[in-house]
């Protein structure tokens, strides 16, 4: 799932399958949701995941040309501490960051993303970013929280923040010798052998690889230096796995799409892995990582690989996003995006309007579905705080001029590839 193996994604599961959620790191209790504040998204405890759901409904509005509101806006920022750093979540933003706050380089990545997608708040973002590069693991890479262990996931979604605040990935380097882009490397299984392509999440003790759905479609844009609102490559090409020991970043990220390919080949989805103690239990659609594939694929030139996993998605997924609330709609309309799917048309519902729905009321909302191939989100390489780029005002313009007939029967048309 897109919650990069957080204790956010045990405590959705846990609200998805009503089990107990062991926490992966020391956090406060959970807040009744009662206590929520207004500008924030969702409606269930944020304690793991407040700043994750908030960031990801942002990247799901920009690719779909929503503006959402200041208060918002304001929510997220106002959960970073002054060394630029996110937590999953403070109840308290009347008190300094201390000691005893959980810093969350996921959180931390993902919310530097949504703020240089939406053109808003960017020198928060690159203090944000800053404080990622200074928490660098000496191995190239990053972990949950900032001294532990690289992983897969951690390292992909801090390299999407950075790439996306223009720092030059390539050229962040440890005392020894490595990038971001080593450690990723590091976790990839070689072509040839069993899984070859696939990415392992972490080591084993014995050093072994084992892969990971979640950790391959995370490394599959980490490789190729993008964020998760990636949109689609115009590069199509055939998956295919590079055997050798010098690989580039990119080579290395077309061998995850190839295992992505060949496996959702098999069978539109992917599956969960059994819960501990649960082994013999009948294995699980995973509608998450599935979303997580579909862009991963789309990304790297194979977004008619993914067709077939779009369609399951729109039968299957739809009832799975509203029960998980922003971060679940936010995937799927991220995949239909990528896919030229409609997103505000997807298995019969509006996607785009169950987000909105699920948080402050947007600035701004354009009805017709932008294409994969047409204006993409801003590079984040300006800092306006007004939020209305460019591509917002001529979007603006034209809805406009073009009149409310167009707009109505527009609205449900389905994008092409």
């Amino acid at each position: 799932m897109t919650v990069r193996r957080s204790a956010a994604a045990l405590a959705t599961t846990a609200v998805l399958l009503g089990v107990a959620a062991p926490m992966a790191v020391a956090a406060p209790s959970p807040s009744p949701s009662a206590d929520l504040p207004a500008g924030l998204y969702g409606t269930t405890d944020p304690t793991y995941d407040g700043v994750w759901r908030q960031s990801l409904a942002f990247l799901a509005q920009k690719i779909e040309y929503v503006t959402p509101s200041t208060q918002a806006v304001d929510w997220l920022v106002g959960q970073q501490c002054d060394s630029g750093a996110f937590p999953s979540y403070r109840a308290d933003t009347s008190k300094p960051c201390d000691a005893s706050t959980v810093m969350d380089t996921n959180a931390t990545a993902i919310a530097v993303q949504a703020l240089v997608e939406i053109n808003q708040r960017r020198e928060d973002a690159n203090n944000g970013a800053d404080w990622l590069k200074s928490v660098q693991n000496e191995d190239g890479g990053w972990g949950y929280n900032p001294g532990s262990p690289s992983d897969a996931n951690s390292t992909s979604i801090v390299i999407g923040a950075l790439a996306r605040t223009g720092v030059p990935v390539n050229e962040l380097t440890t005392e020894n010798g490595s990038t971001p882009y080593t450690a990723l490397q590091s976790l990839a299984i070689a072509c040839g052998k069993k899984d070859g392509g696939a990415f392992a999440y972490q080591p084993g003790k014995k050093g072994e690889l084992t892969a990971n759905m979640d950790a391959t479609a995370a490394s599959v844009l980490g490789l190729m230096g993008k964020g998760i609102a990636s949109g689609t490559s115009n590069a199509v090409k055939d998956p295919s796995c590079t055997k050798g020991d010098d690989l580039s970043p990119e080579q290395t990220a077309q061998n995850g799409a190839f295992f992505l390919a060949d496996t959702l080949k098999k069978q539109p989805y992917l599956e969960q892995p059994p819960m501990p103690g649960a082994e013999d239990s009948a294995p699980q659609p995973d509608y998450g990582n599935t979303a997580d594939a579909v862009v991963a694929l789309a990304a790297s030139g194979h977004a008619d690989k993914a067709k077939s996993s779009v369609a399951w998605l729109e039968k299957n997924a739809t009832g799975w996003a509203k029960q998980g609330g922003p971060a679940a709609t936010g995937q799927l309309i991220l995949a239909a995006h990528a896919t030229g799917a409609d997103a505000r048309s997807f298995g019969g519902v509006d996607l785009v309007k169950q987000l909105n729905s699920m948080g402050p009321s947007p600035v701004a909302t354009a009805l017709p579905s932008p294409t994969p191939t047409g204006p993409q989100p801003s590079s984040g390489t300006d800092s306006d705080d007004s939020g209305l780029s460019l591509g917002w005002l001529i979007g603006i313009g034209l809805l406009v001029g073009a009149g409310i007939g167009f707009l109505l029967s527009m609205r449900r048309k389905k994008q092409q590839p």
